[in-house]
């Protein structure tokens, strides 16, 4: 069939996977991916691809390295047996928050996984609220950067209706929470923090007036939960009757859980962009939305050569 689409995942997360082709009304292709005893990656695509339009799921989390690898992998084998384009879908892009040099010899690790992408037979990329808008300037093929603001804007507008500030733990994200704050009517604030070093941050004061108002705090990730932790300290601190938080990406690593469940943070919102694992599926203040609809709808615009642009928020 000429104008086929199949849809593969690795082991990083197949129950998005799953979803997503239930939206597609389409089954879950078929592929080998396993570790052999040593580490290596063995992958063994179990279905016809040649000619057909091809979307690989494939969200580089944790372990990060192994999943880019079965990625990498899987394209290769893709290509190797003729399909005719492949899509790397990319809900959460692992290694993003390295996108420039902030010091004398270091990396820009960003760009390392779009060149191996690209080069491996790439030829598109569908990604979810990537760290750093410029990354997309790191490809030479067509990148489509999609925003998870309309589950997270839904589920805020129904939970919280009244009296509400959104808030930006950092300067960096100021123009994600004022597009959130002008969306829900609500009011802005800011944490200025200044970072020690990765993983750590020390919260400043607050600018912005959060007293006797419900803080939702706004970030594209929470890795640690140092500084959406902190930030609540603050903003308790200044007044606020309670704090959540919201992000589309929620890698919870290292003390994260411990310190959600010690923190004044009512409750995380976050997508099925990552799986829970382990302690984060007993965590009872973690919410997760799904946004296997959301993607859905792009891969199918993207198979059909129609406009994605309707999906960004």
């Amino acid at each position: 069939m000429p104008n086929r689409i199949q849809v593969f995942s690795g082991n990083a997360n197949p129950e998005l996977a799953r979803d997503i082709c239930k939206h597609l009304d389409i089954p879950l292709s078929k592929a080998e991916v396993r570790t052999f005893s040593d580490g290596e990656i063995f992958v063994e695509i179990g279905e016809n691809v040649r000619g057909s339009d091809v979307f690989v799921i494939q969200p580089t989390c944790p372990p990060v390295n192994d999943h880019l690898m079965e990625l990498v992998i899987m394209v290769d084998a893709l290509r190797r047996a003729s399909a005719r384009r492949i899509t790397a879908v990319l809900p959460y892009y692992g290694y993003a928050r390295q996108d420039r040099k902030v010091a004398p010899r270091v990396p820009i690790t960003a760009k390392v996984v779009a060149e191996m992408l690209m080069v491996v037979g790439v030829r598109r990329v569908l990604t979810m609220d990537l760290h750093a808008g410029q990354i997309q300037g790191f490809f030479n093929i067509p990148v489509d950067n999609l925003y998870a603001a309309p589950v997270l804007l839904k589920y805020i507008g129904s939970k919280f209706p009244r009296n509400v500030v959104m808030v930006s733990p950092d300067a960096g994200g100021v123009e994600r929470t004022r597009a959130f704050a002008k969306r829900l009517n609500a009011h802005l604030a800011i944490v200025d923090k200044r970072r020690a070093r990765a993983n750590e941050c020390e919260a400043m004061n607050i600018i912005g007036d959060v007293k006797g108002k419900t803080a939702i705090l706004l970030d594209d990730m929470v890795d640690t939960a140092g500084t959406l932790c902190s930030g609540a300290d603050m903003l308790m601190e200044a007044g606020a009757v309670e704090v959540h938080a919201c992000c589309s990406h929620g890698v919870l690593s290292g003390p994260a859980i411990e310190r959600l469940e010690k923190s004044q943070i009512k409750s995380l919102v976050i997508t099925n962009s990552i799986p829970l694992s382990g302690a984060a599926r007993e965590c009872a203040k973690i919410k997760v939305l799904s946004v296997s609809e959301l993607l859905g709808s792009a891969i199918g615009r993207i198979h059909s050569e129609d406009s994605v642009s309707s999906l960004f928020v």
